[in-house]
């Protein structure tokens, strides 16, 4: 055990004085908040641009419907007999308008000239300027009485609200999508944390092996001491990461939240949309036991690690270079990449069969079962899959661990699949 520990020890600082990992685990949850925060910072932000847009009517029925707004200035060029006419008459104008016909009769007779690409939203004000105009002429040529305030007042528009009951009787604003943006959120960092960290044990055993220390540890330490002691530490290193993040995301959310107008501390009522769209925000996001979910991320991420970080130090072990490992990585890599799509696939029906049974299966438990945490899932399932994960993940050790103490020393040769199967049984 001393040994483990004293191997774990130089994995975890070997790792963790790296610049590369300092810079990552500070910088990420930086670069995340501001990819969140900055596009929603811009949009804030309004435009001080004015564009002159010339209006070319040839039917002379549209031109007086546009009208002056913040960003666009509208001016009619009569009636000009051609499109060089119009260019003439649009004349330092950023764009013109030419309407060539009856737009009831034939609606793409409506064209945007612009030097320049024209912006979308110039686009939109001009459809929906017509697209208005045109309804009301449509809905006129009926001839019924009253017709636009029967169809007004028909319109019936239902927004279903989700509330969620605690156990403590406050009612609290859920939602769906916010549901599966969480747990897909945490599948996709399991899923990367687990490949990055796995394949880093895979390298770091292939290095040793190519470099021949190994050779010179395993006269000091058992080679189950040594592959145990590459996993503890590399996944602390993971752990570690994990905390960081955790901690400057809360920050880094808090203060943006705060820049947005939305405060925190207390309780949200469900109607909070009512208030605000932030504040309705804000109550969708507390109906959710964050640190429950993170309890259970760390829970998931160790057994997964394990389980995978087992099988990458084996297949490390047993070649001597990145291209020999492709073909004992294709099988592995593949239940990774079938968890996320069981992933994907289980959002929308989180209690299904295909969530269900790739939750309890070891290889995709870890993936799976993130999406379907934030649902509240009965604890039972949440149990019975970390017992099987946890299970497996020491079956696995104890099978790579076998091929792993023959495989260190083992140089000049690819073994196929039939040799390995017969270290399991020295």
């Amino acid at each position: 055990m001393k040994k483990i520990l004293i191997v774990t020890k130089r994995e975890y600082l070997h790792r963790v004085n790296k610049k590369s990992f300092i810079l990552i685990t500070l910088f990420a949850p930086v670069l995340f908040a501001a990819l969140v925060f900055v596009p929603l910072w811009l949009s804030s932000l309004e435009s001080s641009d004015v564009y002159d847009v010339a209006v070319a009517d040839h039917t002379g029925k549209y031109v007086s419907l546009f009208k002056d707004t913040d960003r666009f200035r509208f001016t009619g060029t009569g009636n000009p007999a051609s499109v060089d006419e119009s260019k003439d008459r649009a004349s330092g104008m950023f764009a013109f308008l030419e309407i060539k016909d009856d737009l009831l009769e034939n609606p793409k007779a409506a064209t945007l000239y612009s030097e320049k690409q024209i912006p979308r939203d110039l686009k939109i004000e001009v459809a929906s300027i017509l697209n208005q105009y045109l309804e009301k002429e449509k809905r006129a040529s009926f001839h019924i009485p009253n017709l636009d305030e029967i169809i007004e007042s028909s319109r019936v528009r239902i927004d279903v609200q989700t509330v969620k009951w605690g156990k403590d009787g406050v009612a609290t604003e859920s939602s769906s999508e916010i549901s599966s943006a969480i747990g897909m959120l945490f599948t996709l960092i399991i899923y990367l944390f687990i490949m990055m960290y796995g394949a880093m044990v895979m390298h770091g055993v292939m290095e040793e092996k190519t470099n021949r220390i190994v050779e010179i540890m395993i006269s000091s330490v058992r080679p189950f001491d040594l592959m145990t002691g590459k996993i503890v530490g590399i996944g602390l290193v993971g752990l570690t990461q994990v905390f960081i993040w955790c901690i400057l995301t809360a920050l880094l959310v808090t203060a943006g939240g705060l820049f947005f107008g939305v405060g925190g501390g207390g309780s949200v009522p469900y109607n909070a949309a009512e208030i605000s769209p932030a504040a309705g925000m804000m109550s969708k996001l507390g109906s959710f036991n964050f640190v429950e979910i993170i309890i259970y991320f760390v829970l998931f991420f160790i057994g997964g690690y394990v389980s995978y970080a087992s099988l990458f130090a084996a297949i490390g072990s047993a070649v001597d270079s990145p291209d020999d490992s492709q073909q004992f990585m294709t099988p592995v890599m593949a239940f990774l990449i079938f968890a996320v799509y069981a992933g994907i696939y289980s959002v929308n029906n989180p209690d299904g069969p295909l969530a269900f049974w790739c939750s309890l299966i070891p290889f995709t438990s870890p993936v799976v079962m993130m999406v379907r945490i934030p649902y509240e899932i009965p604890f039972r399932q949440i149990l019975l899959s970390l017992v099987l994960l946890y299970a497996s993940a020491i079956l696995l050790v104890w099978l790579s661990a076998k091929i792993y103490r023959v495989g260190i020393l083992m140089y000049g040769k690819k073994p196929g699949i039939k040799e390995i199967a017969r270290w399991l049984k020295y």
